[in-house]
């Protein structure tokens, strides 16, 4: 069944309502999930979690069915700042103060800002299939570029790339999600049925647009000040990619994340391209078996 054992409901926090899963039962835990996605590409982690662990797994900001600030001219609503913040709001709305995060690509930027700016609020921090965003731009070259592309392409500006994904919302979303050759069921059903909806839904678009031109702008001012005065991650860390996709071919992941990191530090890959709890999730839950605090 897809996320057998959860509830399906919305949650204000701090002036924003968020749509989530939750389920099970212990210690708080937090999925994060990147772009074009949802909170349902946990469908088949989650449930194993929370035979151990009070899993929240909401839509993040802008994304999914989640609340949807709308575009400004300095980006500051999809600053990972203030995603990072609308998160842990969140989490104190259902009386969680500290709890544990889990996070794949953008929202595992959003989890390493939180980790930065709410290190009293994070346990622990298992990133996937990211370095820092700082690291990715200052280390750009072609390859990445090629590799990224959309990178560039969202962060141009309003309206442009909004226009171009609209007029053709699922052959983009096809290619977006090709990084990797992967069969055409690659994704759950009822999985890449949400995210094609989410995309439909007004605002959508253009909050995942916001999130990248906050990338290339606010965030970079962010995480020039957090290096600038050594701000690390405190909390035990695991930082996990997938092995047949880019992170490996492109970075030495593990010495970039030695020195943003000062906590202990885990490192590994998992036999996946870059949807590594869809594509790997046995091995997933095997790494975060061994990290996470019950």
């Amino acid at each position: 069944m897809f996320f057998e054992g959860f509830t399906l409901e919305y949650q204000e926090a701090a002036g924003t309502r968020f749509r989530l899963r939750r389920g099970g039962n212990g210690p708080p835990l937090l999925l994060l999930h990147g772009n074009p996605q949802t909170h349902a590409m946990w469908h088949r982690v989650a449930p194993v979690l929370a035979r151990r662990f009070t899993v929240i797994c909401p839509d993040i900001t802008g994304y999914g069915f989640s609340a949807k600030p709308p575009v400004s001219d300095d980006h500051a609503p999809y600053s990972k700042r203030a995603m990072a913040a609308d998160l842990v709001a969140l989490m104190q709305a259902f009386g969680y103060g500290r709890f544990q995060v889990v996070a794949h690509d953008r929202g595992a930027r959003v989890a390493h800002r939180m980790a930065l700016d709410h290190a009293d609020s994070v346990e622990r921090l298992c990133t996937m299939d990211i370095i820092p965003t700082l690291e990715h731009f200052e280390r750009v070259d072609m390859t990445f570029a090629m590799g990224y592309w959309h990178w560039f392409f969202l962060a141009q500006r309003h309206p442009g790339p909004e226009a171009m994904i609209r007029a053709d919302i699922e052959p983009w979303f096809d290619f977006h999600t090709s990084r990797e050759p992967k069969p055409a069921d690659f994704f759950h059903p009822e999985a890449r049925a949400d995210y094609l909806a989410a995309l439909r839904e007004p605002g959508t678009i253009e909050a995942i647009c916001e999130d990248y031109r906050a990338a290339t702008s606010i965030d970079l001012e962010h995480d020039r000040d957090s290096r600038a005065t050594r701000q690390t991650v405190r909390c035990p860390m695991l930082a996990l990619w997938g092995g047949k996709g880019s992170i490996p071919k492109w970075y030495d992941a593990p010495a970039i994340w030695r020195r943003y990191a000062s906590g202990p530090l885990t490192t590994g890959d998992v036999p996946s391209g870059h949807y590594l709890a869809e594509e790997a999730p046995e091995a997933v839950l095997a790494h975060l078996d061994g990290f996470l605090s019950r």
